[in-house]
């Protein structure tokens, strides 16, 4: 078990690469977390209800497609949920699109909140108090209880074994998916614990990737707003 100091130290030391930059050439995964809706505006726990962009979080995901212009991917995955999807269209990976459309895949949807579903933070602190985190507690012991993080990494592994003989080839990789999922499987590629995504914000509608320093699995770039 990874203490929660290792995991800080951890992250703390992939992130400030991140933000010098790392060089390298091998193929990357880039990571497009959807555009803004109004639950996400709102602060509200947006997991598996289908909720649309707004007009800002149009502007976002064709800002991220501007980002990700001109490079070419092996593969274009997208979690089926129409924020996503919708944000892979504008970003210029519209289903269908010969060589580019996004396939959907099941495992990038977004973390189950079960009861918390459409609620604050501050709301669901003002029932079990003000140290609570979803990271922390989870969903577990209510009427439907949703996702634990580890549940959601073992999603994200999925899909980094899905990925994996594409990256293997040479080939880049793009991901168009959620906050905490994205998050979730950054963690998940340093080989840390689902739990330490928590220290990775994530904007809507930013641009991230992720890739090799000789062999080691790094963060290149993260959080990048178009």
């Amino acid at each position: 078990m990874i203490g929660e100091g290792a995991v800080q130290e951890a992250v703390h030391e992939v992130v400030q690469k991140a933000a010098r930059g790392s060089e390298g050439t091998a193929a990357r995964v880039v990571l497009v977390r959807h555009g803004e809706t109004e639950w996400s505006r709102d602060g509200r726990h947006t997991g598996l209800s289908d909720i649309h962009l707004t007009e800002l979080g149009e502007r976002q995901a064709r800002g991220a497609g501007t980002m990700v212009a001109g490079r070419s991917f092996g593969l274009v995955l997208s979690s089926p949920l129409e924020r996503a999807r919708m944000t892979a269209r504008l970003a210029g990976f519209g289903d269908g699109e010969a060589g580019a459309g996004a396939e959907t895949d099941a495992d990038l949807v977004e973390w189950d909140y079960g009861p918390y579903e459409g609620l604050t933070s501050a709301q669901i602190a003002e029932e079990y108090g003000s140290d609570w985190t979803i990271w922390r507690a989870g969903t577990d012991g209510s009427p439907r209880p949703g996702e634990t993080a580890e549940a959601v990494g073992e999603r994200a592994d999925a899909v980094l074994a899905r990925i994996s003989p594409v990256l293997e080839r040479g080939d880049d990789v793009l991901l168009v998916a959620h906050g905490h999922v994205l998050r979730i499987l950054a963690a998940r590629w340093l080989g840390l614990p689902a739990v330490g995504g928590a220290l990775l914000a994530l904007g809507t509608g930013s641009v991230s990737e992720l890739g090799y320093e000789h062999d080691t699995r790094v963060i290149t770039h993260w959080n990048l707003a178009p």
